[in-house]
């Protein structure tokens, strides 16, 4: 639609013998993204906010609720675990609705979530709302970068999902500090209560700004939407994305006592320190994005093969503090310059029916990821190697990832180059 547009507006003005200032407008309306990403890009806030925040109100809640701390840190698993779940179930669920009321309802979802968490009476109704509003995050995730691809030309797909990713980024940089603050100073019911109102927010934006002609696809069925799970290719592409992403969270889920224990910073160097980190996730992100437009193959086996020098030479930079502040930022660039390759990756070895399911189950194993190198990280700290060895282990995982990925190429080249069979009496 928006590329429609485009091409009418360049029609009308060079009919009408455009001059310097008319060029100028056509240039800006082929550059621009359209506010519709921007709308998604607000919903992804929130939901990065609502992942986030509550690892740094844990002892708030456990306080409050009368748990223990790790009972607390049991809110981050259960959420992780509802994106994994909810990612499939839901986008089946509405496999045949319109893409805009889909976003709507995983809003109303996502914002209904939260207010239970604000109002939550004991600790496993608050898992309960934690878990219901991560079913909103992998559907809307995956979802919104389908929608995102339809909003662009097709030279812009992947700076469009990186546009979206943007929201979920920025949630890291300035939502997650702010909701800490204000959980640590009014409650962390408060925190809660914001979301919802961000939740609001986004709802009414995406309502506004998502156009309606991003309808569902042509009519499937269950079976047809689960066939493209079968595609060995798309397989391999979540096989991907799981190992790069436990490479991610392997470090970064212990990042705090690498930088004091380590590193030797104060434990309130740690804030500041991930801002930077902060801003590589952005940088990232668009650079990602931009790359992946022009060369996708190569920008997924590139972000992957940077990815593991980082975290290998991370090894050596945690012993110098300049050059450990240096490879947090490095290490952010690294993790987000692998989110749009690999979603518009799973996204084209899914042509077709269930295109959006795979694009939903490409977020869940980004969380899976998220869970498996956290769980990875903590068993090589406890089982003797130690913390100052989790960055060379876990450079082992994006390079699993790429050898994942190039088999996928093999298989993908394989298939093209072999014969196709010609029916007798066709015509030559």
């Amino acid at each position: 639609m928006a590329s429609l547009v485009h091409k009418a507006w360049r029609h009308d003005l060079l009919g009408r013998g455009a001059g310097l200032d008319r060029a100028l407008v056509i240039v800006e309306l082929e550059t621009a993204m359209p506010l519709a990403l921007y709308a998604l890009a607000a919903g992804a806030f929130g939901i990065g906010v609502t992942e986030f925040v509550i690892m740094g109100l844990l002892i708030d809640v456990s306080k409050d609720l009368g748990v223990s701390i790790s009972a607390a840190g049991q809110l981050i698993s259960g959420y992780a675990l509802g994106v994994v779940i909810g990612a499939p179930l839901l986008t089946i669920a509405t496999g045949n609705w319109p893409r805009k009321t889909v976003l709507l309802a995983l809003m109303a979802i996502f914002t209904l979530g939260n207010l239970a968490c604000a109002i939550a009476p004991d600790y496993w109704t608050l898992m309960g709302a934690r878990i219901i509003t991560a079913f909103a995050h992998g559907t809307f995730f995956g979802v919104g970068s389908v929608v995102a691809t339809g909003l662009v030309a097709p030279n812009k797909k992947a700076s469009a999902i990186a546009l979206m990713f943007t929201g979920l980024t920025i949630a890291n940089i300035l939502g997650v500090p702010f909701g800490t603050w204000l959980g640590q100073a009014f409650g962390w019911r408060a925190t809660f209560w914001a979301v919802t109102l961000v939740g609001l927010a986004a709802f009414a934006v995406i309502l506004t700004l998502v156009p309606r002609s991003q309808e569902a696809p042509e009519k499937t069925n269950l079976r047809a939407d689960l066939a493209v799970l079968r595609r060995t290719p798309v397989l391999l592409g979540l096989a991907t994305t799981v190992l790069g992403y436990a490479g991610v969270f392997a470090v970064f889920t212990y990042i705090a006592p690498l930088l004091t224990e380590i590193t030797g910073f104060s434990e309130a160097a740690v804030s500041p320190i991930l801002l930077v980190f902060g801003g590589g996730l952005i940088a990232g992100n668009l650079l990602g994005g931009k790359v992946a437009d022009r060369w996708l193959v190569p920008a997924v086996l590139g972000s992957l093969v940077v990815l593991a020098l980082v975290l290998a030479t991370m090894t050596f930079a945690v012993h110098s503090q300049i050059m450990a502040v240096i490879y947090v930022g490095l290490l952010g660039a690294a993790a987000f310059a692998t989110v749009a390759p690999l979603q518009m990756w799973v996204l084209e070895k899914a042509q077709g029916a269930g295109q959006s399911l795979a694009s939903s189950f490409n977020i869940a194993a980004f969380n899976l990821g998220n869970a498996a190198g956290a769980w990875l990280g903590g068993a090589v700290i406890a089982h003797g190697l130690g913390l100052g060895s989790l960055t060379w282990v876990a450079a082992l995982l994006p390079v699993a990832a790429l050898g994942v990925a190039t088999l996928a190429l093999r298989l993908d080249r394989s298939e093209r180059l072999a014969p196709v069979a010609v029916c007798p009496g066709a015509a030559e």
